[in-house]
């Protein structure tokens, strides 16, 4: 089934998006020290999400099960999630807050869309059954199956996961500027 045009074009602008609302919290931020600490240890979290999800993914080749994809279909989003999260707090700004549930209520529900159909597309029986006892994004509590793939660093370094922590730093860094010069 062909994708339509506008799940295409929202896929596609995703990034622009989040870099311009990136810019937009930052200027609309007012960070305090404790905000600051805490939305980097939540992004701590969701960094370490991706990285683990990244170290496991073999992107189109398989339908990953192993990792945190025994736990939930995806965990890069919920990874992205966790990091929202930390950027809405750690800019202390309710703006803040509402352009990341903003952001994540237009785009996420349609990129999950997008990859569930993908999935579907290349892994048809596989996917189903997963699909059926994996959540789509809050994880459950007892893994899907006893695959134990090691995590992989070459699949991390493929899989350009290297970007998200290099992002990390230059935002706190940014905020931490922001709070120390610009209160």
């Amino acid at each position: 089934m062909p994708e339509s045009r506008f799940i295409q074009t929202v896929y596609r602008w995703r990034v622009r998006v989040c870099s311009f609302a990136l810019i937009l919290v930052i200027i609309l931020s007012k960070p305090t020290l404790v905000s600051l600490l805490s939305g980097m240890a939540i992004c701590l979290a969701g960094l370490l999400i991706r990285a683990w999800a990244s170290g496991h993914l073999k992107k189109e080749k398989e339908l990953t099960i192993s990792g945190p994809y025994q736990y939930t279909r995806n965990p890069l989003y919920l990874g992205n999630f966790t990091l929202g999260t930390s950027v809405a707090l750690g800019s202390w700004s309710w703006w803040a807050f509402l352009i990341f549930i903003a952001y994540f209520l237009l785009f996420y529900p349609l990129i999950m869309k997008r990859e569930r159909e993908r999935m579907k597309e290349l892994f048809p029986e596989k996917y189903e059954e997963y699909r059926n006892k994996v959540p789509p994004f809050f994880p459950r509590l007892r893994p899907y199956s006893s695959q134990k793939n090691k995590f992989n660093w070459s699949l991390y370094k493929k899989n350009k996961e290297y970007r998200a922590l290099a992002g990390a730093v230059v935002f706190w860094l940014i905020m931490a500027v922001k709070m120390i010069f610009f209160r």
